[in-house]
């Protein structure tokens, strides 16, 4: 008999279909059914020994909660009959809907070896333990993960043990994981954790990567690629994070449509085993960048959402350096500008912060201009080892490319078919902040915010805090300013200023969206298991 080993998992939804992820333990048909006679059914395919199933819910009507259940060849496996939480429940959006987005990044997933979390508590189970006491308050419509769902190069306790069991932990990479089978062992970590098990299989969410999902500073320089290329585990790593990644996250990305016109899931499905054709893309995607997007967009009613890869779609070379290859970023400005009277916000998600603070934005821009050479090859030595140690690799390390967003942005916020915000939506720099930009040149007609949400569970040494709070200062922009003169580095377009934060600690963040109005919150995970409120706002005139 099938047994379900992972999920389920809530992905898209719309007002009529959902989909929803499972891992079972052998092949089976999955089965998705709702007491109204709303459901479907799939085959699971194979991956490197493991079996999974990406089930399209149809017959949904709009503006309805429905409880669901999994079945695996006929039996019930999903709800779990000991299972102390409420149902899962595929909620339909009804037209005019107001719209929820929770959102944040970076969730080191390991659980407490003696109860005591190294880390502190973890704002996803705490969101849990909230909805799981109201089942019929407050949640989101959608919760944005924003990178680092998983840690390749940091492992747990737990997972270490389980390694050395499996490998030698003295040959590379060490406690980082080597393959496939042990990038499965740390999504168990993570979505096994019983709060966040319930949580994903009743608030549908949308994934993206950033560099702990494959590695740290991935794709930070052509000089750290090249290096990582000469080692002998780099490209069985590296496959088998863009092979996970696209098991567990980005197929639950796609709508059903975009599903059914994916040739690769095609393909998987249409052989006994998927994993030559996923090893094969992988290659593919490693070696022209440009083949795949990872990235995607979503609509919730009137709000547009731009899920943006800032990883895998760079370009490296120092002459050319870029976030977003060219096929990306027009994809980029093509789907800002579409339409643009069809939304009312505008949501770009990017693990990377566009707008940082002060002093560290000038000394990534610094550093890149000292990379390209601009005061000779001593300098660029320099720079290319302060990038890699003190992680410059944000928008602001790439300045032609935060040019290129910062004008896109202004476009897109400006004129009578503008949108009420424009919200750029990151993680990454374990802290969370607003941040608001201007514009010399011209005053957009939507109100652009930066908001920076991470991490949801991990943690940041007190001498950073001190550093990023620093940042922030005058004299910070002082020294900022004197060290791009110093390498001639180009001045914004823009200037900004910190609306609030920074905030420390494991934090969520959440947007209520409707009509054209625009809440904020922020909130931060307390040891009772409960979410402190830190701000509440308005973001547009009521």
């Amino acid at each position: 008999m099938a047994g379900l080993l992972l999920g389920p998992l809530l992905r898209y939804a719309d007002d009529s279909s959902a989909t929803v992820w499972v891992e079972t333990s052998r092949p089976c048909t999955a089965e998705v059914r709702c007491a109204d006679g709303a459901g479907g059914t799939a085959r699971t395919f194979q991956m490197a020994g493991h079996h999974y199933a990406l089930i399209p819910v149809t017959g949904l009507i709009p503006g309805t909660t429905r409880p669901y259940e999994v079945f695996l060849d006929g039996t019930r496996v999903w709800p779990r009959a000991e299972s102390r939480f409420p149902p899962s429940v595929i909620r339909t959006p009804a037209d005019g809907d107001q719209v929820r987005v929770a959102f944040g990044s970076c969730r080191w997933a390991a659980p407490p070896a003696d109860g005591t979390d190294p880390v502190g508590p973890d704002a996803l189970d705490s969101l849990a333990a909230r909805m799981a006491a109201d089942p019929d308050g407050e949640r989101p419509d959608v919760l944005l993960l924003l990178g680092d769902q998983v840690y390749a190069d940091e492992t747990s306790r737990a997972t270490r043990r389980w390694l050395a069991a499996r490998r030698d932990l003295a040959d590379p990479p060490g406690s980082q994981v080597a393959d496939y089978e042990e990038y499965t062992r740390l999504y168990y970590e993570s979505w096994l954790d019983p709060e966040v098990r319930w949580l994903l299989s009743t608030v549908p969410s949308c994934m993206i990567f950033d560099d702990h999902d494959v590695i740290d500073d991935w794709n930070t320089s052509a000089s750290w690629l090249a290096d990582m290329r000469a080692t002998d585990w780099w490209q069985e790593r590296l496959l088998s994070g863009l092979t996970s990644y696209w098991v567990h996250q980005h197929l639950g990305n796609l709508s059903p449509g975009e599903l059914a016109a994916d040739p690769v899931y095609a393909a998987v499905r249409e052989t006994p085993d998927g994993t030559d054709v996923l090893r094969a893309f992988a290659a593919k995607a490693d070696a022209d960048p440009a083949s795949v997007r990872w990235s995607y967009r979503r609509d919730f009613g009137r709000v547009r959402l731009l899920m943006v890869d800032t990883r895998a779609a760079r370009v490296l070379d120092e002459d050319g350096r870029a976030m977003l290859d060219p096929g990306e970023a027009e994809w980029l400005r093509e789907q800002t500008l579409q339409d643009r009277s069809s939304y009312d916000h505008l949501l770009i998600g990017t693990s990377l912060p566009w707008l940082l603070p002060h002093l560290v934005h000038d000394v990534e821009t610094w550093d890149a201009a000292l990379c390209r050479g601009e005061r000779g090859e001593r300098w660029a030595r320099f720079g290319e080892k302060l990038r890699r140690h003190a992680d410059l690799e944000h928008w602001a390390a790439f300045p032609a490319s935060f040019m290129a967003l910062s004008d896109l942005i202004a476009e897109a916020g400006t004129g009578p078919d503008a949108p009420a915000t424009v919200c750029v939506l990151s993680g990454d720099v374990h802290h969370a902040y607003v941040a608001e930009p201007a514009w010399p040149a011209r005053t957009p007609d939507a109100r652009v915010l930066q908001l920076t949400c991470s991490p949801l569970h991990n943690s940041v040494p007190s001498w950073m805090r001190f550093g990023f709070r620093f940042a922030w200062s005058a004299p910070a922009r002082l020294l900022g300013r004197r060290l791009t003169r110093h390498a001639a580095g180009p001045t914004p377009p823009l200037n900004w200023r910190r609306g609030s934060g920074p905030w420390f600690g494991n934090q969520l963040m959440s947007l209520v969206l409707h009509g054209r109005s625009a809440r904020l919150r922020v909130e931060r995970a307390r040891s009772d298991g409960t979410l402190k409120t830190l701000e509440e706002s308005p973001l547009t005139a009521p």
